[in-house]
């Protein structure tokens, strides 16, 4: 599913108005009867203790007063809080204030502060609330009645259904504006929105919902910038089916280039990505003395020891050669989980990370071997995919962790554009950015995953898509995304948190499973 920032979806509103011809009226109308339907289904008992409607001046005060509308058509008590005089609600919101009043729908004008906080009762004794006071247009913090109501409408212990976007919350990079609305279901329109899948903005909408407003999907598809809500549809559409009549030699070979003393973990972590994702073969490279270690842990894999070594057995650039020799029978790498930090580490590192001649994962080691400098990687023999956590990227761009966090797509942006490479910067929400402007925001994962070795086995996964012919992006969209899904499903079996990094690895053939019977159908 596409995702949009505020002026991008503006656009398309205004092209589905004004080229493809669909009346303005009749968006507003389907968004405030799918509200509707959403709210009936999601809580149908609730709605009948009586819902009220906060409405502001513009278009998303009309789409509540539609709300208000089918709710009443619907025998649900409903009340409608008007917080803009009369004369601001014009064109289609002025059309359906005046259905509502003809409707006899209750109307409470509340034009001050002092008459908002005489409903606070009010609002606590609803069964429901409907925030439609601001939609994605908002760029100003909120003051004055309009906060209060804020305010009061989290202070009032009921459920929130916000429409399209939280009062408050900016559509584009999630964070809000002074006070914004804690919802519990966002019932977002047509598409989502940044800000929405984002944090801090996720803990704010609550549940999200598109609600079909009408807008055809041809002008998404034509029209819609390329960024991707990484989800489970999007990833049934992109996993390609495996045809019977196949054998190792199809899926590719990985070189996982990892591990030293002290991080034989990390490189095993990554390798074991790699198989559980469906790599044909995976060949573990690593200081000869490491080689028996790394074999007991991991029978699957092959290996191939590499001399010489640092004392603290890091590769130095005299292997360089047969690194790269060896890849001729390779078609994806990994290079950087616990590769080490020394300056004969370092040089293999940066030299790797440029010359290695196939598609490679550059993760941990080898982008702190690069910070300051991504623009070296435009020279790379084959594609690359950076996957830097905040720091790791922090330290690529030159700029601190909080600029990072602050706009994290902006972030992953930026470090694509410098480098010309796929950039997955890790986290909640992990974000994807290619050279080529497509983008992506993943909907999987959770807050126990954040534990040691789960970056490790990330880049494993997404080598192994990248051996099996997946473009870069895909794979590391692909990748992203059944990590996270794969922590989710041990999170419901398990519990939130205390799973382990080894455990998401193994857990991926169930994720597939299940993914193949979504795209099934079954």
């Amino acid at each position: 599913m596409r995702l949009v920032y505020a002026a991008e979806m503006q656009a398309l509103d205004r092209f589905t108005i004004e080229e493809v011809g669909v009346p303005a009226e009749v968006l507003m109308e389907n968004a405030g009867r799918g509200v509707v339907d959403l709210l009936l289904e999601r809580f149908p008992r609730e709605v009948y203790r009586g819902v009220i409607v906060l409405c502001g001046p513009g278009n998303n005060g009309g789409d509540g007063l539609v709300v208000a509308r089918h709710l009443h058509r619907r025998g649900v008590p409903v009340r409608v809080i008007l917080l803009a005089p009369e004369e601001k609600y014009r064109g289609e919101a002025g059309t359906n204030l005046r259905i509502a009043r003809y409707a006899e729908i209750p109307l409470i004008p509340a034009l001050d502060e002092e008459a908002v906080r005489t409903l606070a009762g009010e609002m606590r004794a609803a069964g429901v609330l409907v925030d439609a006071l601001f939609g994605t247009g908002l760029s100003r913090e909120l003051t004055g009645r309009f906060a209060l109501a804020v305010e009061l409408v989290n202070q009032a212990g009921v459920p929130v259904v916000a429409v399209d976007m939280p009062s408050g919350l900016s559509a584009d990079t999630g964070r809000p504006l002074g006070v914004a609305v804690r919802a519990t279901l966002t019932a977002t329109m047509a598409l989502p929105k940044v800000g929405q899948v984002v944090y801090p903005g996720r803990e704010y909408v609550g549940e999200l919902r598109v609600v079909d407003i009408g807008m055809p999907e041809r002008v998404v598809r034509e029209k819609a910038p390329p960024r991707e809500y990484l989800d489970r549809e999007w990833a049934a559409g992109v996993l390609r089916p495996r045809a019977a009549d196949t054998h190792k030699g199809t899926y590719g070979h990985v070189l996982v280039l990892a591990g030293s003393r002290g991080k034989t973990g990390a490189a095993v972590l990554a390798a074991k990505g790699s198989l559980r994702a469906g790599a044909g073969l995976v060949t573990l490279a690593c200081a000869r003395s490491l080689q028996p270690l790394m074999a007991g842990y991991l029978p699957e894999a092959l290996t191939l020891g590499l001399s010489p070594e640092t004392p603290d057995q890091e590769l130095t650039p005299a292997s360089a050669e047969a690194i790269l020799s060896a890849c001729e029978r390779m078609h994806a790498a990994v290079l950087g989980p616990g590769f080490g930090l020394s300056p004969e580490a370092r040089e293999l590192s940066v030299r790797l990370s440029l010359e290695l001649p196939v598609p490679a994962v550059l993760d941990a080691d080898a982008l702190t071997a690069l910070s300051g400098r991504p623009e070296q990687l435009r020279e790379a023999r084959a594609p690359r995919v950076l996957t830097p956590h905040p720091g790791e990227m922090a330290r690529l761009l030159s700029r601190s962790k909080a600029e990072i966090q602050a706009d994290r797509l902006e972030a992953a942006r930026e470090a694509a554009r410098r480098s010309g490479q796929v950039v997955v910067l890790k986290g909640a929400a992990t974000v994807v950015a290619g050279p080529d402007g497509r983008e992506a925001v993943n909907s999987s994962g959770n807050p126990g995953m954040a534990q040691g070795g789960m970056g490790d086995v990330l880049a494993g996964i997404i080598a192994a898509f990248l051996a099996q012919g997946y473009d870069p992006f895909e794979a590391a969209c692909l990748g992203v995304f059944l990590h996270g899904a794969s922590g989710d499903l041990l999170a419901r079996r398990h519990g939130p948190f205390g799973y382990t990094a080894s455990e998401v690895a193994e857990n991926l053939p169930r994720v597939l499973r299940e993914l193949e019977f979504y795209a099934g159908g079954v």
